[in-house]
């Protein structure tokens, strides 16, 4: 099979934030408990920190990272989670029926985040709590001093502010399985009220609301207009969740299923621009897809964990073990929010650490990259800088959820320094794609480095005595002449192509 790609340095969709290569930890599983904070692991640090896991993480790049949730923060006091640690409430958490020790809280995650080279994104309760606690954990956090919480915060041990600038209204408060589940009507205001106090308190932080939890929601698009007509003036970003899976081992619909996240995103961003121009308003609100991933694999070794040992500690809840043909479709969404950085502002991979998550561990022993570790880690280290506008043909196929798709997709960064990289994804399950890519407008790119992600079997995977099994390559890139780069992309495939001076 042939296809052709065609970039332009003047064919652009906007700069990219490097926030769209976030993650999220939420009180879930072994996230917080075994994951990243295990005392006493031959290699925890002096706080309880696994150096293995932050060593993993850092080497992501992940700019921000959600906390405490999820659907745990729509039932948690944040008040329980500062202060001495052998005062801190042992907590039942309704959301996923296990106890909460509040070991870990608000000043230790500032701490690992710092340590892990990446920023907190926190989630105010908005379930159970309401608009008084969400301005008092800002003020705690982020006021310098001189008022009862910030005051508090620097008794607790931490005399700077922890400047936290970006902030969830609660989430998920569409879903009946919330803990104070909302109508549209009364999530908008109170999500409005809240913003409105917090932004009092901090005039320079960024606020999420709550979008659809998933474009499958019976109320998907009215749940989205009706709350933006309450709060659209004083929020700055709309939240998309969604999550995939592959239950029949159907690969071909499977990694069509990114298309299905690019109609979400045009959908959402409509809906937005709708209420704004009813509104006469010249603010822009944006999107933050603060939880995406594969999930299925686990789904019931949980309800069998659930049986045995409801309400213990950190149990093993949602330990996706990731194959190759995920790590496919996460590379497909990466393609697709790369499209759509002129809107999307803010992405996390859900989770991190051992719960549905590119990283994993065992207690008191290893820790490891999953296979949709790395394409995270090569988009976020070349996607930054701007999205170039790539423009593709290709064969297609049809399959049970989509017609028309693409046996190859693409999309193109253009760093500051002038290099370009192209991400690439040959879906194909037998056959090579020999790519035709007219670079004409950058005559001073001459070399090519490839490299490619595949495995001969879709559901091969890595673990802690094979780490590697799965695992980019690098192999010959080819050269540029003439303004054209020639290259074959392999069967069933993620490639990321540098193009360098």
């Amino acid at each position: 099979m042939n296809a052709t790609l065609t970039l332009d340095r003047a064919y652009t969709i906007g700069r990219i934030d490097p926030r769209i290569y976030g993650s999220f930890i939420e009180h879930l599983g072994r996230a917080v408990y075994g994951g990243i904070y295990e005392p006493g692991h031959p290699r925890a640090d002096s706080n309880g920190f696994r150096r293995d896991v932050i060593e993993l993480v850092k080497a992501l790049g992940v700019p921000v990272v959600r906390y405490p949730g999820g659907n745990f923060v729509s039932g948690f006091n944040w008040e329980d989670s500062i202060g001495p640690k052998s005062r801190r409430p042992c907590r039942l958490d309704l959301a996923w029926f296990t106890t909460e020790t509040n070991e870990v809280g608000l000043h230790e995650f500032v701490e690992w985040c710092r340590q892990a080279n990446t920023a907190p994104m926190y989630a105010v309760n908005l379930g159970t709590r309401g608009v008084e606690s969400a301005r008092d954990v800002v003020e705690y956090s982020n006021h310098r001093g001189g008022s009862y919480w910030s005051d508090l915060r620097i008794a607790n041990g931490a005399k700077d502010p922890f400047g936290i600038k970006l902030w969830c209204l609660g989430n998920e408060m569409d879903g009946p399985w919330q803990i104070g589940h909302k109508t549209a009507v009364e999530y908008g205001r109170i999500a409005n009220e809240a913003a409105k106090a917090m932004k009092w308190v901090d005039p320079s932080i960024e606020v999420v609301a709550c979008g659809s939890s998933s474009s499958e929601m019976k109320t998907f698009g009215d749940w989205e207009l009706t709350m933006l007509e309450e709060c659209y003036d004083n929020i700055d970003y709309v939240s998309l969740h969604r999550y995939y899976s592959n239950p029949t081992g159907d690969t071909r619909s499977f990694l069509a299923r990114s298309i299905d996240m690019d109609e979400f995103i045009k959908t959402v961003i409509a809906i937005c621009d709708a209420v704004g121009g009813k509104k006469h308003s010249k603010k822009k609100v944006n999107l933050s897809f603060d939880e995406w991933n594969v999930w299925y694999h686990s789904n019931q070794q949980d309800k069998e964990i659930w049986k045995r040992d409801k309400w213990g500690r950190a149990l093993p809840l949602l330990e996706d073990v990731y194959n190759f043909e995920d790590a496919l479709l996460v590379g497909a969404i990466l393609i697709t929010f790369l499209r759509n950085v002129d809107r999307v502002k803010i992405a996390c991979l859900a989770q991190l650490v051992n719960v549905i998550a590119p990283i994993m561990t065992r207690s008191g022993g290893g820790a490891w990259a999953q296979t949709i570790y790395w394409p995270l880690l090569q988009a976020s280290k070349f996607g930054r800088g701007t999205a170039l506008r790539a423009i593709v043909e290709s064969p297609q196929y049809d399959c049970a959820d989509q017609e028309g798709v693409p046996e190859f997709d693409a999309a193109a960064v253009c760093a500051d320094d002038g290099s370009v990289t192209i991400f690439a994804l040959n879906r194909s399950l037998s056959e090579h794609i020999h790519l035709s890519a007219d670079l004409r407008d950058f005559a001073g790119l001459t070399q090519a480095s490839h490299q490619i992600l595949h495995h001969d079997d879709v559901k091969a995977v890595n673990t802690e005595t094979n780490p590697d099994n799965v695992r980019p390559v690098s192999t010959q890139g080819g050269m540029i002449s003439s303004g054209k780069l020639e290259l074959d992309i392999p069967a069933l495939s993620w490639n990321v192509i540098r193009l360098t001076a």
